[in-house]
């Protein structure tokens, strides 16, 4: 379709696209001034990022979009909208509840009722690039529109701040029974480890031991010494009169020496006295006597070792004895050491199990007790000036336009179901045939041609019928 056709057919189908802007623009008019007038408030509030104080949790930078969408849906949820009820009062106005009633028949519950009516005229959208939160709701009044803003607003506040206290409450009683336990416990371990203390002595796992274990150590040392000792006796017993101390001992060597002086002058004085004479007898008797001291201080020096030794056995004797009962205390002292680390262990375990529920427990009991939450109003919502929608003269402008693309499909629709021979090219389309003359404008003025073009049929059995 050429542009000369279509502005023909707009020409010839002028009444009826006329007809149908006209009722276009008369729809909008009607529209406008029956529409009810709404007002629309908006709420924002923010939702902080920076890390609490008292739970020392938070969300550094942007807050992630399912974190958005989650508090979006807090916003529009029943808990929300039949808090504000609660707030409004609405359930309690008798006005309201008649209203109720002739909707449900007094069916279901008002406030369910009435919050589903205020989540109808609530919309609430993010800002772009930004932790705010724009709560919108539309109503019938100016005031009525800010007065819902503000109370799902504040409604938003105050379920954010029972969504982080109520399981915080929960959390506090469940630690207060944990630190009970764990108190419990605690003077549990602390009573075991106290009654072994008293029935054993130990009070620390260190110093006894270390005394006990430098005593057997000392023992051992002493009878290592005592066993030297008594075999060096038992190698002197056996050596009889040759052993050390007694080539040693300057009395016995002084005794000999004597002796053997005296032996010499004995047999000097043999060769020229006899056995009677008085001087041989006194050397004899004197030489008598020097062998008496020297077997009696031999026969002592014997004794001496002898007795060295049996009081060497006898000490080794007892220190085995005593490094054997050492030993076994050791072993005691060492099996309830283990026990009294074990307790000491049991102790330490009760005691940090015990500060950490009390830690939590306190934390729980701290977050309970907040008032305060990551949402803060920016701003009440104001009642607005201006009714929300298009006003007046938008309507008709967007009619007018809407009427125009109306009124021109009108006209094509109505020539596509009636066409008309309105020029030459229409004439050159129907009959696929060469144009050979035209009439002249003037005298189509006086012969106006009011052709009906024939079905596409018709001109098929017209062309077979010239060609037979």
């Amino acid at each position: 379709m050429s542009l000369h056709q279509f502005f023909s057919i707009l020409r010839a189908r002028r009444f009826l696209a006329g007809m149908i802007l006209l009722a276009t623009l008369a729809l909008a008019l009607a529209w406008v001034v029956v529409r009810p007038t709404h007002y629309t408030a908006r709420a924002p509030v923010l939702v902080d990022v920076r890390t609490d104080p008292v739970a020392g949790s938070g969300v550094q930078g942007l807050i992630a979009p399912s974190f958005m969408a989650t508090q979006i849906d807090i916003v529009r949820s029943e808990r929300v909208a039949q808090r504000v009820v609660e707030m409004l009062k609405i359930d309690k106005d008798p006005k309201e509840l008649e209203r109720w009633r002739e909707a449900t028949d007094g069916k279901g519950s008002a406030q369910a009722w009435f919050a589903h009516e205020l989540q109808r005229g609530l919309e609430v959208k993010p800002a772009r690039e930004s932790n705010i939160i724009n709560i919108s709701w539309k109503g019938r009044t100016a005031a009525d529109a800010a007065r819902v803003a503000n109370a799902f607003a504040q409604a938003y506040l105050d379920t954010s701040l029972e969504l982080k206290t109520d399981p915080a409450r929960g959390y506090a009683v469940w630690f207060e029974d944990q630190v009970k336990a764990a108190r419990q416990n605690l003077a549990n371990a602390q009573a075991k480890l106290s009654a072994f203390q008293a029935r054993t002595g130990i009070v620390s796992s260190d110093e006894r031991a270390d005394y006990e274990t430098a005593r057997l150590n000392d023992l051992s040392a002493q009878l290592t010494t005592v066993q030297a000792q008594t075999t060096e006796s038992s190698g002197k017993r056996a050596a009889g009169g040759t052993v050390a101390d007694i080539m040693q001992s300057p009395l016995i060597n002084g005794l000999r020496g004597d002796i053997a002086k005296l032996e010499s002058k004995v047999q000097e004085g043999s060769a020229y006295l006899g056995a009677n004479h008085p001087q041989m007898q006194r050397m004899q008797a004197e030489l008598a006597s020097l062998r008496s001291r020297l077997a009696t201080e031999t026969a002592r020096i014997t004794t001496s070792v002898d007795t060295s030794y049996q009081v060497g056995k006898s000490r080794e004797r007892e220190l085995l004895a005593a490094l054997a009962a050492q030993k076994a205390k050791v072993i005691d002292l060492n099996k309830q050491r283990g026990e009294l680390s074990l307790l000491q262990r049991d102790v330490d375990s009760a005691q940090k199990a015990f500060e950490t529920v009390s830690a939590s427990a306190s934390q729980s009991r701290l977050q309970s007790l907040t008032n305060q939450t990551n949402v803060m109003r920016l701003a009440p919502a104001v009642e607005p000036v201006d009714p929300s929608g298009p006003t007046a003269t938008q309507a008709l402008l967007i009619a007018a336009v809407a009427g125009m693309l109306l009124a021109i499909a009108g006209a094509l629709l109505a020539e596509l179901i009636n066409r008309r021979v309105r020029s030459l090219e229409d004439l050159t389309l129907v009959t696929q045939l060469p144009i050979l003359a035209s009439i002249p404008g003037n005298a189509a003025a006086v012969m106006p041609v009011q052709l009906r073009l024939p079905s596409p049929r018709r001109l098929a059995l017209a062309g077979q019928r010239s060609i037979a």
